[in-house]
């Protein structure tokens, strides 16, 4: 049937095992010439950087009039960004790119970290700010009260009581936290606030600026990985950490 210019499941087969074949020749051809290629570079002291290698592979596409995944999705721009990042931070190998990206990502936490306790004690003064203005604006409304007859303290606190409850509840909190100190340092609080304010603005600013500088290194690695997954046609290690946050 084959013969007659049918096509056959057999006849499918046969050319589906032939096609892997010849990618397999192909495959241990390259894999020969690497290994011829290893070889003669073992001798140099200075072993091509990462930067070197790539670089090469876009040079030779380039040169054969071929075009790839990478070249139809990247513009020479991104290319061009990706080796000055290499070659700007000296970056050798795949080992010195993955160092690099966790090295960013570990001054990232570092900054996270130092903002928990600001953030923890920046809810602490709102807290005691708020209770001290709460204190404050009734006082006034207790004392007040206070200086009601007997009879007459009933009716007046009835018609106050969202009043003096704010004051009893702010003056019940602020008992405790000033734990027998005359003076409420509401002026203290609130310059501090402000101080730590700043410092959480200029933590996030620079939070936010080195977020934007890792997600551009991590497309810079997964560019790499492209170009070299497939110059070699497999498929690279798999990273056990995703940096996409």
């Amino acid at each position: 049937m084959e013969k007659r210019g049918i096509r056959t499941e057999r006849g499918n087969l046969n050319r589906e095992i032939e096609v892997s074949n010849q990618r397999l020749r192909q495959l241990k051809a390259r894999i020969s010439k690497l290994q011829n290629w290893l070889k003669e570079e073992a001798a140099n002291t200075e072993p091509p950087t990462l930067a070197d290698v790539i670089q090469g592979i876009l040079s030779k596409r380039e040169q054969n009039g071929k075009q790839s995944r990478y070249t139809t999705i990247h513009n020479l721009k991104a290319a061009a960004n990706m080796l000055m990042f290499l070659q700007t931070n000296n970056i050798k190998d795949m080992a010195g790119l993955e160092e690099k990206v966790e090295d960013m990502y570990g001054k990232q936490s570092g900054i996270a970290e130092k903002m928990k306790p600001i953030d923890r004690r920046l809810k602490t003064l709102d807290e005691h700010i708020s209770n001290a203005e709460k204190y404050f604006q009734y006082r006034d409304i207790f004392k007040e009260y206070k200086q009601q007859k007997p009879k007459k303290q009933e009716a007046f606190y009835e018609s106050h009581r969202m009043e003096l409850t704010h004051y009893e509840a702010a003056e019940r909190y602020l008992n405790a936290v000033v734990n027998g100190k005359t003076s409420i340092p509401l002026k203290a609080w609130k310059a501090e606030r402000e101080k730590l304010n700043g410092e959480k603005k200029q933590l996030t600013r620079q939070y936010y600026v080195l977020k934007d500088e890792v997600k551009e290194v991590e497309q810079i690695r997964r560019n790499v990985y492209s170009i070299l997954r497939e110059e070699n046609g497999r498929e690279l290690p798999t990273r056990k950490y995703e940096y996409d946050r």
